[in-house]
């Protein structure tokens, strides 16, 4: 006996966009997922030590904070208009790296 065929809900919606994109995330190159990986951890590494270096540098830490969230917000900007549907893997480093970045600083 076959089961009826589900109801396009949002809760359906969204369980086939996880299930697609972890199938999509497990089907990818390990290329891909180590380039992402590396630019993620690339991205902490460069918080802890950068963010040292030029808050101490600048006397008004909260203008040296301004000016990354700047730098941050251009990246988002950029990737918006040129990335794309399905963004390349320089794109996805790019991203990845300014998560590593933004979550050491907060931590």
């Amino acid at each position: 006996m076959t089961q009826p065929p589900l109801q396009n809900t949002r809760f359906n919606q969204l369980q086939t966009t996880v299930g697609e994109r972890l199938l999509g995330w497990v089907t990818k190159r390990w290329r891909d997922k180590s380039v992402a990986l590396i630019a993620l951890f690339a991205g902490g590494y460069t918080a802890a030590n950068v963010t040292t270096l030029y808050l101490s540098l600048l006397k008004v830490q909260s203008v040296g904070a301004l000016g990354l969230l700047l730098f941050f917000e251009v990246l988002i900007r950029l990737r918006q208009r040129y990335a794309g549907q399905q963004p390349g893997l320089a794109w996805i480093a790019i991203d990845n790296f300014r998560i590593g970045f933004l979550y050491l600083i907060v931590l």
